[in-house]
């Protein structure tokens, strides 16, 4: 009778739809590690990413799958295993609980999309049974990237100015500036949407970013998904591709999107973390070869919609560790971008910010927003800084003498009072004209040269 009661129990729920909310696949926990555990009973009905739910009433907690094995699945938790037991049930979850919408306007949210405000669950709207997919977006079928935005930092717009669906990475060390920076680039309203990942950052700086550099009236145009630094590395793992999707729902809807990602470096750190437990081979720096596989499926992921729609700008922090600019996070993500703003930790020694070194700096779709006056102005600019900070040691020597070399004449009296007219706080305001600032500063501080300068 047993046996007949489970035949028939199998062919009841064969017959359920997939995603059906009458009917949930589940199956056992049979073994538990400190960073995953392992699940049988759920090998032939999951993929990799798919989450699952385990726990009991208000102790119920989130998994995602990481590995697929015969006859068992990988689970990684979002939080400590502590509390897991052997044989313990474990469910698949439905893909609409975590869906973006409208409603998440206005929110801060964890990795997974539970709410970190005191404030219900926002809503979804996903229909019952709706896998959680990526959005479909061939290369073909992108819009070509053609206009350009003020980001309202000054030395940004003259030396690196970007395009909207444009992905522009901040290079620097720890405590050179990257949120300060971040924090500027928050207060646009070039924008119709802002999504703000913070990944990995200390918990007493979450709330200074909310209050203070997006503030109560721009927070109602933005979503921030939260995961701090003592966070599980799954939570740090899931932050980015949750904001991603939150950017690609409201891009899909035609709205100029704007995502803010700090640290992406703490994002690889994640995925090492995972990586490593699931036993994958370090293979550069302790990172193991999925980090540099998993790094562009996710900044791909941000640009241009299809023609006529919205698009995303990603502005992506990078960490790098020990200043070393050719860190293998740093390099291969300079790689996938369209463009890399480096600070400098001496430029920000003497006092001079934002610390920004506009001679490493670059901006690959620069041409689309300059016309051909900037073009050249900032080619001279460029020329005049390079050739000033080349001969500082000459200078400090005394081995310069006024009037032996006009150029570098003209870039000692000039290039100060640039670096001054570039400097700009986060309580300055926004800069609307860089050009025409630039050019009026240095007509008033040296009307000989800064009028040829500009």
């Amino acid at each position: 009778m047993t046996n007949s009661a489970l035949g028939r129990l199998r062919a009841v729920s064969a017959n359920f739809p997939t995603g059906s909310r009458s009917l949930r696949r589940g199956g056992r926990v049979v073994a538990i590690a400190p960073l995953f555990f392992r699940v049988r009973g759920l090998e032939h009905h999951v993929r990799i990413g798919d989450s699952v739910m385990f726990g009991d009433g208000d102790k119920r907690q989130r998994g995602s799958v990481i590995q697929v094995d015969h006859g068992e699945v990988i689970i990684a938790p979002y939080a400590e295993t502590r509390s897991l037991r052997m044989g313990q049930d474990v469910f698949l979850e439905f893909a609409d609980e975590r869906r973006p919408a409208m409603s998440w306007l206005g929110r801060v949210l964890n990795a997974v999309g539970e709410p970190l405000d005191g404030l219900p669950a926002p809503l979804s709207d996903a229909e019952p049974g709706e896998r959680n997919d990526e959005f479909p977006n061939h290369v073909l079928q992108r819009d070509r990237i053609r206009t350009g935005l003020r980001t309202g930092v000054r030395v940004m717009d003259i030396f690196t100015p970007l395009c909207y669906g444009q992905r522009l990475g901040i290079f620097a060390g720890s405590g050179v500036g990257k949120s300060t920076l971040l924090s500027m680039l928050a207060k646009t309203d070039a924008f119709d949407v802002a999504v703000v990942a913070l990944v990995g950052e200390r918990g007493r700086e979450v709330r200074e970013f909310i209050d203070d550099a997006i503030g109560p009236q721009a927070m109602e145009r933005t979503v921030a998904i939260v995961a701090t630094s003592d966070e599980s590395a799954m939570m740090r793992r899931a932050a980015p591709d949750m904001a991603m999707r939150v950017a690609e729902y409201f891009r899909g809807r035609g709205q100029r999107v704007l995502l803010l990602i700090d640290s992406l470096t703490r994002y690889a750190h994640a995925l090492r973390e995972v990586g490593i437990s699931i036993g994958e081979l370090p293979v550069a720096r302790g990172y193991p070869a999925s980090v540099f596989t998993d790094l562009p499926k996710l900044l791909e992921r941000a640009g241009t919609g299809p023609a006529g729609g919205g698009s995303t700008t990603a502005i992506i922090s990078v960490l790098v560790d020990g200043d070393d600019h050719n860190d293998p996070v740093a390099d291969a993500v300079r790689g996938i971008l369209d463009g890399h703003v480096v600070l400098d930790r001496a430029i920000a020694d003497q006092g001079r910010y934002p610390p920004i070194d506009p001679l490493r700096s670059l901006s690959r779709l620069a041409t689309r927003v300059w016309s051909n006056e900037e073009r050249a102005l900032v080619q001279q600019l460029r020329a005049m800084i390079a050739r000033y900070e080349e001969t500082a040691d000459l200078r400090l020597l005394g081995g310069w003498r006024p009037g032996n070399d006009p150029a570098l004449d003209q870039a000692v009296a000039t290039v100060p009072v640039i670096y001054e007219a570039l400097g700009q706080s986060p309580q300055d305001p926004p800069s609307r004209d860089p050009f025409a600032e630039l050019s009026r500063h240095l007509k008033e501080r040296q009307p000989g040269d800064g009028r040829d300068a500009a």
